[in-house]
């Protein structure tokens, strides 16, 4: 398994949210986001064949452990934007 950034498509939602720059605003924003990937990947792949690392509120996406099988159902998706092998560099 290695490391994949997920982006998502434009999302209304996320847009209004990311507007609140409150306290509570930026853990509403937080909270959405969360439960929205992991929705996602509960429904796109087998449970316990991936691990979520973190939700990325900046630019609505997030890191995950994934195969390169599962990178390519995870492009597919409709909501999915773009599909990244993380880049180490040295």
């Amino acid at each position: 398994m290695e490391v994949y950034f997920v982006f998502m498509n434009f999302d209304p939602v996320y847009e209004r949210l990311q507007g609140n720059r409150s306290k509570k605003g930026k853990e509403v924003l937080d909270a959405y986001l969360n439960s929205k990937h992991d929705k996602l990947l509960a429904e796109l792949l087998q449970p316990n064949t991936y691990r979520k690392r973190s939700s990325l509120a900046i630019v609505d996406g997030f890191a995950v452990e994934i195969t390169r099988e599962q990178a390519a159902i995870l492009r597919s998706a409709k909501e999915v934007r773009l599909v990244e092998k993380n880049q180490e560099f040295a």
